[in-house]
């Protein structure tokens, strides 16, 4: 085995491929606005086809395009000629992946594609190649050379072509106007669906079990109602029903710092007024960043009168899987 420095050649073949990534951006044309509006006015579904590496990146842009608003899927270029050439139908679209632009695999199907009249976009490093002059647009990745130091493994290439497969997904979307709404829809489960798809509404707590006095009761009243409520706060109400403060455990911990009687104190001497609200109807995630951002730990989602909705905390953010 070689003795080599590690961090060094990863550094090289980043620097390498960050070049590669700058150069593409700078060519970037007409060739790339028609297939965005190909993109954009296809019926039917986007079909990626490329064999081995370029498989795999086709594999990647198709789901990076279905999740944004683009039906897609990949098929693979060598089962296609036996049968499954079928998935394709008329009112597709075919991404067609080849950094040499004479795939065999992929040559082969070029003929029913065609017969078809379905639009086909080329991603290749050759555009004069085989596949780019059957191309109606044939969107140019090539790279000086690949990472590999024999200039044989696909490395930079295939960055180049998956960073070509972001661009046209984002284009389109941001053309299609896809709204965090749709994507939430295409992505359900886990912690991305959680966080765009859990509002306020659905894990505020309230009525009876909203911790709220009035900015005329005893300090010691306000302390039993946060510990009755458990949330580490209470809300303080005028005599209309607004909040107009909130008192919390950091409060009380500041308050006997400051020799505050507690017995003695009313609610409205202590409080801290006019504190920072929110919406039943905004994202859980937006409160996240509110508190991490103003260093609190609950808030109240009040109406447009100021009258408190809900309360919720840090806890039962994470308890929903947002924080």
């Amino acid at each position: 085995m070689n003795k080599i420095k590690f961090a060094t050649e990863g550094r090289n073949v980043l620097m390498l491929e960050s070049s590669a990534l700058e150069q593409l951006a700078r060519r970037l044309g007409s060739a790339f606005e028609k297939a965005c509006e190909l993109l954009l006015v296809c019926s039917g579904r986007v079909v990626v086809v490329g064999m081995g590496k370029s498989g795999h990146v086709g594999g990647k842009i198709a789901a990076t395009l279905a999740s944004t608003g683009t039906p897609s899927f990949f098929v693979h270029p060598g089962e296609a000629s036996h049968g499954d050439l079928g998935m394709i139908t008329p009112g597709d679209l075919v991404i067609a992946i080849s950094n040499s632009g004479e795939t065999p695999e992929i040559l082969t199907i070029l003929p029913i594609i065609k017969r078809m009249a379905i639009p086909l976009i080329a991603m290749t490093g050759h555009c004069d190649s085989t596949l780019g002059q059957a191309a109606e647009v044939c969107l140019d990745t090539g790279v000086e050379r690949e990472a590999c130091p024999h200039n044989l493994a696909p490395t930079t290439s295939t960055t180049a072509t998956l960073a070509m497969g972001d661009a046209l997904a984002v284009a389109v979307l941001k053309s299609r106007g896809f709204s965090r709404e749709d994507f939430a829809r295409s992505h359900p489960g886990g912690t991305l669906g959680r966080r765009l798809l859990v509002y306020v509404r659905d894990i505020m707590h309230t009525g009876d079990d909203m911790p709220l006095v009035n900015k005329d009761a005893s300090l010691t009243t306000a302390l039993d109602e946060m510990s009755t409520k458990g949330l580490g706060m209470t809300g303080v109400l005028d005599d209309r029903g607004c909040l107009v403060g909130i008192y919390t455990d950091g409060d009380l911990r500041r308050s006997l710092n400051q020799d505050i009687d507690i017995q003695s104190s009313t609610i409205n001497e202590v409080m801290v007024a006019a504190p920072r609200t929110t919406t039943a109807g905004a994202l859980a995630a937006e409160v996240v960043d509110v508190m991490r951002h103003h260093s609190i730990n609950g808030l109240f989602a009040v109406d447009a009168e100021l009258r408190p909705v809900g309360a919720l905390n840090a806890l039962d953010l994470i308890r929903a899987g947002i924080f």
